[in-house]
């Protein structure tokens, strides 16, 4: 796969240098899109944003599902030289607008339904206003027709170093953080897991993860546009119906998807649903922890190699991977080997290096590493430390070589391919009357599938469903569907440690999920 070497704008790798009658992506709402309808749509869409006023260099947020029109803002933000930020249209308007106040994006793309969009012209509204009563630029929202030709215009330059992308994330306490990608680091994960997947024009690619987070966008953008290959956009839920469907009608060549919705297709297929995979030469499976016993059902069932692969938002995409198949599957914990161009050591808190077999940080060396975080200097200064970035989570190296996962160094929950911090559930369920306290850990389901149980105290414990009801309805209106625990429990007390903190490690134990010491956990 190439890489960018040499070159100033990823557009000239993901949209120019490839034939223009080739396929370049599909989805339900457009159809068939080529590399050249692509280049006009995206030269006319950097036309209005220059006729428009937007600024070169500003943030500009996209707010959108997946789908061709989300792929054309992206390239034609980065051809007009600003830095995308896309985000699910699941998040609420309370949300979003948080993070276009914490980025200073200059410019919205709003492709999402009327109702959601009034009520986030709304919330855009409020810092519109702001902004120009402080004699700063507002928020625009609209865009003009096009009055430059802009293909006409080479496409702006970015420094290697350059911010190029920002993508958020959950931090440990549920506030969101913004990731600040360079081109350095498109050119890095091309070079080592584009390696890997060996993408050609002919390959047709499937990702379940969306574009608003980092597995998604290198999946549906990044991978197959420097290939030259297409990819499918599904909107919606990525649920196993949908996804068999769309199986059925694409017939994708590589799939990415997080080990829970492969869980799901098998499912569907052992209670004698037909799932089409034959036109499958290669899956992905990343996002969340894989068991060895799902790897090998995977890859007997679809008839197809399987790379598992580990990675996080600050360093793109995956950066440690293994290719399971041919009567291998990960061992315990195993999340497998760095891949090309990347370095994996275990390290103390003191940042010393581990021998094999001893726990520790994960601390990741690469130049896909993030450039920090947006506006939050001491966190910044925290995870990307020691020449490289500590991912957060715990994990050891097997004498094989091969890195062995243990657990979150926090209370991050992984679920879907989602990090979700416990604190934002908890301060949903908190604020409903009938629940004196509450506490959410994880746990694996039968399936070894990582599951969220929320553990609720009530006011009134001679009535749990009705409790259970108003925690059910709460987390419903107040969080994503991807952000919602699995189970509800009513108990009667939370278990502490000697020094009064909450004791989760007691809970998973309850659970029967891994169980951390009180020290590894706050």
């Amino acid at each position: 796969m190439k890489a960018t070497t040499g070159i100033a704008n990823p557009v000239e790798l993901l949209l120019l240098g490839h034939a223009g009658d080739r396929r370049c992506g599909v989805d339900r709402r457009v159809g068939e899109v080529t590399y050249a309808d692509m280049r006009g749509a995206v030269t006319q869409y950097a036309g209005r944003l220059r006729a428009a006023g937007v600024r070169p260099g500003c943030r500009a947020v996209v707010v959108s599902d997946d789908c061709i029109a989300a792929i054309t803002s992206v390239l034609a933000l980065w051809w007009h030289g600003c830095v995308p930020i896309v985000l699910h249209p699941t998040l609420r308007p309370a949300e979003i607008g948080f993070i276009v106040r914490d980025s200073e994006a200059e410019f919205a793309e709003l492709n999402v339904t009327p109702e959601h969009e009034a009520a986030l012209r709304a919330e855009l509204g409020e810092i519109d206003t702001e902004r120009r009563a402080a004699g700063r630029v507002g928020l625009l929202t609209e865009l003009g027709p096009n009055s430059v030709d802009q293909s006409t215009l080479p496409p702006a330059a970015f420094r290697e170093t350059d911010e190029l992308l920002v993508q958020y994330t959950s931090g440990s306490t549920g506030r969101p953080r913004g990731v600040r990608h360079c081109l350095r680091a498109v050119n890095a994960i091309l070079r080592g897991v584009g390696s890997m997947l060996e993408l050609t024009p002919d390959d047709v690619v499937l990702s379940t993860a969306k574009l608003s987070f980092g597995y998604g966008f290198g999946n549906s953008l990044l991978y197959p546009y420097a290939a030259g290959a297409s990819s499918v956009l599904l909107d919606g839920q990525a649920d196993p119906y949908n996804v068999a469907a769309a199986l059925d009608e694409y017939r994708p060549t590589v799939l990415f998807a997080v080990p829970r919705l492969y869980d799901g297709l098998l499912h569907l297929s052992e209670q004698g649903k037909a799932i089409e995979t034959g036109s499958l030469r290669l899956a992905v499976a990343a996002g969340e922890h894989l068991p060895g016993q799902l790897a090998t059902r995977i890859t007997e069932a679809f008839n197809v190699p399987l790379i598992n692969g580990f990675g996080a938002t600050e360093v793109l995409h995956m950066v440690v991977a293994a290719a399971v198949g041919q009567g291998r599957a990960p061992g315990p914990g195993s999340i497998g080997f760095p891949v090309p161009e990347v370095t994996a050591t275990i390290r103390d808190d003191a940042g010393r290096p581990l021998g094999d077999e001893i726990p520790g940080r994960l601390h990741i060396t690469t130049e896909s590493a993030a450039l920090g975080y947006l506006n939050r200097p001491e966190d910044t200064a925290r995870v990307f430390a020691d020449g490289g970035v500590y991912t957060g989570d715990i994990a050891f190296r097997a004498t094989s070589g091969d890195i062995c996962h243990v657990g979150r160094a926090d209370d991050m929950l992984l679920l879907g391919g989602h990090k979700i911090a416990p604190a934002e559930i908890e301060r949903v369920v908190r604020g409903i009357a009938e629940v004196a306290d509450c506490a959410v850990v994880g746990s694996t389901d039968p399936n070894g599938l990582e599951q969220a149980t929320v553990y609720v105290v009530a006011r009134d414990p001679a009535h749990p469903d009705k409790v259970r009801k108003a925690v059910r309805s709460a987390l419903r209106t107040s969080l994503a569907p991807y952000k919602r625990p699995s189970r509800v429990e009513i108990i009667d007390e939370l278990p502490v440690t000697a020094n009064g903190k909450l004791a989760r490690f007691r809970l998973r134990r309850q659970l029967g999920g891994p169980v951390d010491s009180p020290e590894g956990r706050t």
